[in-house]
């Protein structure tokens, strides 16, 4: 009995996919959709790896051990990973680093951002400690306190 359902439903494909008038068409349009759908899933395989791969480098990130960076290098790493955030003016903050303690100075328009760029700054490899010597506008720069 399923061998008749199963060459029944044989003979309607066939029959659906070869018909005269309308055979080429459906292929046609079956074959579209195969391919995009094949292109679809190759852009989100590729979207999976680069995810994967991504989260592999920040396990990897997080395992290295420590290291010790010159004091040009410390301030242009805290450069690079602190002045990521678009509020933070870069041309009014000075960063200064001596034996990986380091001297953040200037104007910031806001108060808030002061204890947030401190805290980056403390999460970067190689930072001993932070001298805070920001300020907001109005007030006296700390280090003529």
């Amino acid at each position: 009995m399923g061998v008749f359902a199963l060459g029944g439903a044989l003979g309607a494909l066939l029959a659906y996919f070869f018909d005269p008038q309308n055979g080429r068409r459906r292929r046609h349009v079956t074959l579209d959709r195969f391919r995009s759908g094949r292109r679809q899933a190759g852009r989100v395989g590729r979207g999976v790896a680069a995810e994967a791969y991504g989260l592999s480098q920040k396990v990897q990130h997080l395992r290295e051990e420590p290291k010790d960076f010159d004091d040009a290098t410390l301030a242009d790493k805290i450069r690079s990973e602190v002045f990521r955030n678009r509020d933070v003016p870069k041309g009014k903050l000075n960063v200064n680093v001596q034996d990986g303690v380091v001297q953040l100075r200037g104007e910031i328009p806001r108060a808030d951002l002061i204890d947030e760029l401190v805290a980056e700054t403390r999460k970067v490899q190689g930072v001993r400690d932070v001298e805070n010597l920001l300020h907001v506008p109005g007030t006296r720069a700390p280090m003529h306190e």
